[in-house]
């Protein structure tokens, strides 16, 4: 019977949480993993695991047998994978599409970066490769014949918990006035519903929590969440432009990283601006209790990561 929802990435960041959300509707679900024993571990028992690699057109095949829908969260960017990020986001990505269609699988939700906008890359002179990917992906997309929705993702607030030291938050550059954020857990339950619906098709979706903060505020309102007094200090771009260059030939991830970190000091405000109208047309759209801040900062402050 064709009622399996394959997700691609589906141990990942977002792709986790989007397969415990669709498993909390009763919906069956597999994910495609290099590790199916590491997966079970990330995804419990309930989700079907195909063991394979998203690289393998073998394995996507395989993977797709059954399917009605894909939900695409593949993501190579970590220092492990980065060298493969055109092959893993781009090619794959394109490849498991491709087999998609031949599968008769109509039903594609991608996950993708907040915004595209080439002008502002140009402008910075940034060379983002991630984006440049999505964004052929996306191209791709639009041309198919697939009933395709793109949620563009802005960073998770992981981003302000990851930079706290102690009782510090260190921000490269400072960050920007104002930033567009998510708890992968809403992510999950948007992308959950989307992929379950019909009436969302060619639309390009922005995901994000209810309002944009800068890193200042963030640590001010973690502060006050958990009664850990968080301080805010800026640490200029130099050092890692230095070191990315130093490194760049034996390290790739640290070029990635500091384009990563200049896009998001230079966030387009204009953007930022918009972001409590993208939440209440979530809100209005999908039936899910956002995530807050200090939701989020209390369970940091349980981990060993917030003590």
């Amino acid at each position: 019977m064709e009622n399996n929802i394959l997700v691609l990435g589906g141990t990942g960041h977002y792709g986790r949480h989007i397969v415990q959300s669709l498993l909390a509707k009763g919906q069956s679900v597999r994910a495609l993993s290099r590790n199916a024993a590491n997966a079970r571990k990330v995804l419990g028992d309930e989700a079907e695991i195909v063991e394979g690699d998203i690289t393998s057109r073998e394995s996507v095949t395989e993977a797709l047998e059954g399917v009605k829908a894909v939900t695409i969260a593949v993501a190579a960017f970590t220092p492990k994978l980065i060298r493969k990020l055109k092959l893993i986001e781009q090619d794959s990505v394109l490849m498991a599409l491709d087999e998609a269609r031949k599968a008769g699988v109509s039903r594609v939700v991608y996950i993708s970066v907040y915004d595209i906008r080439e002008d502002w890359l140009r402008e910075l002179k940034i060379d983002f490769v991630s984006a440049r990917i999505k964004h052929v992906v996306e191209t791709h997309l639009a041309q198919s014949g697939f009933n395709w929705t793109v949620l563009g993702a802005p960073p998770t607030r992981e981003i302000f918990f990851r930079m706290i030291r102690g009782e510090t938050m260190i921000v490269p550059g400072g960050g920007p006035p104002a930033l567009p954020t998510v708890s992968p857990a809403d992510v999950g339950e948007i992308a959950a519903q989307t992929v379950l619906r019909d009436d969302l098709q060619g639309r390009r979706i922005r995901m994000t929590g209810p309002e944009a903060i800068s890193f200042p505020e963030a640590a001010r309102r973690i502060s006050a969440a958990t009664g850990k007094e968080i301080k805010f200090h800026k640490i200029p771009l130099l050092p890692l432009r230095i070191a990315s260059i130093v490194t760049r030939p034996v390290n790739p991830y640290l070029r990635h990283l500091l384009a990563s970190v200049m896009l998001m000091n230079h966030f387009p405000q204009d953007v930022a601006a918009q972001v409590p109208q993208d939440h209440q047309w979530l809100v209005n759209t999908f039936d899910y209790t956002p995530t807050t801040l200090e939701m989020e900062a209390q369970k940091w402050i349980q981990t060993m990561g917030g003590r």
